[in-house]
């Protein structure tokens, strides 16, 4: 699919290819990518690891006026028609009212985690300054719920959904102010409910966060310069903002990851992590332009977040590449940096085959324009690579994939049976990379039920649980795939092609 984008800049191309595939209906593993079909069961994997599903505040919650909660990005992003259906998640899967029913839900089908996230406008409306007691009553809710079904939270403090208040006030994450206003949010979750959640990640997709809403403009608040825009921004700089944008984005977790260390995680036991979103890479040809073109990518993508986390610094090929446009990491910035993650987590779907683009003839430069991606959908060996790259590259560090999932169309309803052979590839890369050595905690597939994607809003479901968004009291089923997982989860049953 992607050559016929090859003249449009390399993001574009991925979030295009990835749109794509996304209203398409999904392929079967292909037998050549795919793995044997050995076989395995749940009790083959360590007694720790955490099968799970998740979801995330925007996308799940609904009640986006209701109980005292402000506007974010979002709200205002759907509202002025810029999804590819021109939807809003005003009600969604209208989660803030059935979170009871949901848990209830997990439990039946031995759910073992819950990955979710706070929405940062319906604990502070305005960014900062009040708390909306209404809405630390409902995430208590929901953390209580799942503690008493058994069940661990894993909870995301940012999932893409700034205060549309900040976002008017300084411009959001491309201001160095934003770090003092998350640094404050974070430290009410932390003191709110760290005494039941042990696993706390920052910011979700904190490489998407910077390409989507300040490269491409696909995600909100859309900002994106020409020719880089999958839309027509009104606003932004392909150019630069991104680096900036990821910047703060970086130091914000930085400063609470350290608030959380120093003030709550030795009472709290808990642990705290990023979430950055990444592919398997695979280099186009042997010739050393695309090899050298592959390990851009891999820079650009996963080390532009990870590397200052690990080591302090920006990737040595972005620094050389980027110049100045990219800001300089100071000495106490890469002190506070270094070392601030306890945990990676990983959002994978796809692979990527990556050419060399020679010559781009632009005169303009955004966040990868020097080298040509297309996309390989359901790749489970592309997933274990993942995973081994980070054991090599990063310590080892504990690994937790939060997203990974198979779309199907919006017509599609209970038979999922493509999603079910898809996971279980998926399931068997995992377990070949910890055999191999990656230190992978934790499994979550996306999503546990049928949401507003970000992306294409209901075109796509991805639930374990479909959701009729034509009943106004959103009716949940189980999928096939649903009972699959709990077959597999909680009668450590062996894996069988269906």
């Amino acid at each position: 699919m992607g050559g016929s984008l090859a003249g449009l800049p390399a993001p574009v191309v991925v979030v295009v290819v990835v749109v794509l595939l996304l209203l398409l209906p999904p392929p079967l593993c292909s037998s050549s990518r795919s793995l044997s079909a050995s076989e395995f069961s749940r009790a083959d994997f360590p007694p720790d690891f955490v099968f799970g599903a998740g979801t995330s505040a925007y996308q799940v919650e609904g009640a986006v006026n209701e109980d005292g909660k402000g506007p974010s990005i979002w709200d205002t992003f759907t509202h002025a028609g810029k999804v590819i259906d021109g939807s809003t998640a005003d009600v969604t899967a209208d989660g803030y009212h059935h979170y009871k029913g949901d848990v209830k839900l997990m439990s039946e089908i031995g759910l073992e985690g819950y990955r979710f996230s706070i929405s940062w406008s319906r604990l502070l409306p305005s960014g900062r300054g009040v708390v909306n007691t209404k809405g630390v009553e409902y995430y208590n809710n929901l953390i209580n719920e799942l503690v008493n079904h058994g069940i661990q939270p894993h909870v995301t403090i940012y999932h893409l959904d700034l205060p549309q208040a900040l976002e008017d006030e300084y411009q959001g994450w491309l201001s160095p102010k934003i770090v003092d206003d998350f640094v404050a949010y974070a430290d009410l979750c932390f003191r709110e409910f760290g005494d039941r959640v042990s696993y706390w990640t920052t910011i979700n997709e904190a490489n998407i966060l910077a390409i989507g809403a300040y490269d491409n403009g696909v995600l909100a608040p859309g900002r994106c310069s020409y020719p880089f825009g999958i839309f027509n921004c009104t606003a932004g700089n392909s150019t630069v903002e991104p680096y900036i944008a990821e910047h703060n984005v970086l130091l914000a977790h930085a400063a609470a990851a350290e608030l959380y260390r120093t003030k709550y995680q030795a009472i709290q036991k808990g642990s705290i992590g990023i979430n950055v979103y990444t592919f398997g890479f695979y280099s186009r040809t042997n010739t050393t332009a695309d090899l050298e073109a592959t390990r851009r990518a891999i820079d650009f993508w996963v080390g532009w977040v990870l590397d200052p986390l690990v080591f302090g610094d920006y990737p040595k090929s972005m620094k050389k590449m980027v110049g100045s446009k990219i800001p300089s990491i100071t000495d106490s910035q890469s002190k506070q940096l270094k070392g601030s993650i306890d945990f990676i987590a990983i959002n994978y779907y796809a692979s990527l085959y990556v050419s060399n683009d020679p010559a781009p003839k632009r005169g303009l430069e955004d966040f990868n324009g020097d080298f040509i991606p297309s996309v390989i959908p359901i790749d489970p060996i592309g997933l274990e690579s993942c995973l081994l790259y980070l054991k090599d590259t990063y310590g080892n560090l504990p690994v937790y994939i939060h997203e990974n999932g198979i779309p199907t169309g919006y017509n599609v309803t209970l038979d999922d049976t493509v999603r079910i052979n898809a996971t279980k590839s998926y399931i068997g890369g995992i377990l070949s990379a910890i055999r191999r050595g990656a230190n992978t905690r934790g499994y979550f597939i996306w999503s546990l039920l049928d949401v507003f994607e970000l992306l294409t809003g209901y075109q796509t479901r991805f639930g374990l649980y479909f959701v009729d968004f034509e009943d106004k009291n959103r009716t949940r089923k189980p999928k096939l795939s649903a009972l699959w997982y709990r077959d597999f989860l909680m009668k450590t049953n062996e894996l069988k092609a269906i």
